[in-house]
């Protein structure tokens, strides 16, 4: 089983990254499908089927993008796929733009009604405009930056700072804690979820810490339940903003559940 976002949805070819006519050939490309996105939404058709609203290098608002708001993305069903940034337009010019039956949409609520494929290539582009939209200024000395490598390295503009950004992943444990019997899980909640909703135990990997000792020290502190028998599952894109998130398996102790850092609401052990 894949997870969602998770599989060989795309094929990468990073290598084209390097060729500086890159931009040219996916415009001059009558095949080239191009995912539209402004901040943290994309554009998709909810027409029938929930899907990518592509486009294709003749629509105006492909068409009259500079070639700094593209990102070549890879080659997804067969074709050149490139990610076009068209927050740069005013939200009139969007209106009048944008295909009739399409909408820009947050993936969130539509991950698990997407195809599978769609659902990771949407992923990606989200964590890409996230990464793009919080480094337009270089973190060294505070100038522009500019892209390069075809949307996949930011570079600063002062000559002199040089400075090179690349996108980055917050790795992130979740874990399914069982007791000994594996007959119940330890699940919780936060108080802004909707009633009812129930989770398993996550949180970030803090520096200097091994993902074996980032399940261990979550788990205590929103429940304070001593978990032993960590074992690794699977790995999941998560762009919610931009995390990896790293799947693993527990056996808690039956120790009595409190809450000691205040994350949780309500955190208790269910049945099957």
């Amino acid at each position: 089983m894949t997870n969602t976002f998770a599989g060989a949805y795309l094929d990468r070819r990073a290598e084209l990254r390097e060729d500086p006519d890159w931009a040219n050939q996916a415009r001059s490309d009558g095949e080239t499908l191009f995912v539209l996105a402004a901040g943290l939404a994309q554009l998709v058709s909810l027409e029938k089927q929930p899907e990518i609203a592509f486009l294709r290098a003749e629509h105006p608002l492909v068409f009259g993008a500079p070639d700094s708001s593209l990102t070549l993305l890879g080659w997804f069903r067969g074709r050149r796929c490139v990610m076009v940034d068209i927050g740069h337009n005013s939200a009139e010019r969007l209106r009048q733009l944008l295909p009739a039956a399409s909408r820009l949409e947050e993936l969130r609520p539509l991950a698990s009604i997407l195809p599978a494929d769609s659902a990771g290539l949407l992923a990606y582009v989200r964590a890409l405009m996230y990464w793009r939209g919080r480094h337009r200024y270089c973190g060294v000395c505070g100038q522009p930056t500019a892209p390069l490598r075809a949307g996949h390295m930011l570079s600063c503009t002062d000559a002199s700072c040089g400075a090179t950004l690349f996108p980055r992943l917050d790795p992130a444990v979740i874990v399914l804690v069982t007791d000994s019997s594996g007959e119940r899980a330890l699940l919780g909640r936060q108080a802004t979820w909707p009633p009812g909703r129930y989770s398993t135990v996550a949180g970030f990997v803090e520096p200097g810490e091994s993902l074996e000792d980032a399940v261990e020290r979550e788990v205590y502190e929103e429940t304070a339940v001593r978990v032993t028998a960590v074992r690794y599952r699977s790995s999941q894109p998560w762009p919610f903003p931009s995390s990896l998130m790293l799947g693993f398996h527990a056996v808690g102790g039956n120790q009595p559940i409190r809450h000691v850092d205040g994350e949780l609401e309500d955190a208790r052990w269910f049945t099957r």
